[in-house]
């Protein structure tokens, strides 16, 4: 079990991450959609995770969402460790009704974001959906991994939401898998 906590003037943030774990949650981050979409991340893939944030949500949620991506990257990043013997790629498509999402990650040592989505609306109930590029930018800077998302069906735009984050949890777990025919860093650099 990892722990990471971050304080700053804005967000007080406690994670704690078994990246092979039960698919358990303990989510409070202050802002329920995420909480859900969180949720979804620890259960589909496989991984039991804590997640604790005060922030200044009277302001808005920037601060708190950003900073929980970059929280839950920094326990990611410990939790891989060297990512030896580790598959290293992982994908997921994702379906939910008239929604279709793809992701695919390396954890290539190399933070990249690239999203594509085009949500037919601003807001899922009070929850802005440019944040969801704040927590997944947060995430992959600190977690230091390559991160495509497409969502490529959907009218829907929790239906859209969902499948991102399901399928990103799904792709983290083939990820992270160990490969018993791997032996050391799989790169061919010899580090990652």
């Amino acid at each position: 079990m990892i722990k990471v906590s971050r304080k700053t003037n804005e967000t007080d943030i406690s994670v704690e991450l078994n990246l092979y774990g039960m698919g358990k949650a303990s989510i409070d981050t202050g802002v329920p959609f995420l909480d859900h979409m969180l949720d979804q991340v620890a259960r589909h893939g496989l991984m039991d995770l804590t997640i604790k944030c005060d922030g200044d949500i009277q302001i808005d949620d920037h601060h708190s969402v950003e900073d929980i991506g970059i929280t839950l990257g920094q326990a990611f990043v410990q939790a891989v460790g060297d990512k030896k013997g580790l598959i290293r790629y992982g994908y997921s498509y994702v379906p939910l009704d008239e929604s279709l999402s793809r992701v695919v990650l390396d954890l290539s040592g190399r933070p990249s974001l690239k999203l594509n989505v085009s949500f037919t609306r601003a807001m899922i109930g009070t929850f802005d959906v440019d944040l969801i590029s704040e927590f997944f930018q947060g995430f992959v800077n600190h977690a230091l991994v390559t991160l495509h998302i497409d969502n490529l069906k959907g009218i829907n735009s929790h239906h859209q939401a969902e499948t991102i984050f399901k399928a990103f949890g799904r792709a983290l777990r083939v990820a992270i898998t160990e490969d018993e025919r791997q032996e050391g860093i799989p790169s061919t650099k010899g580090s990652l």
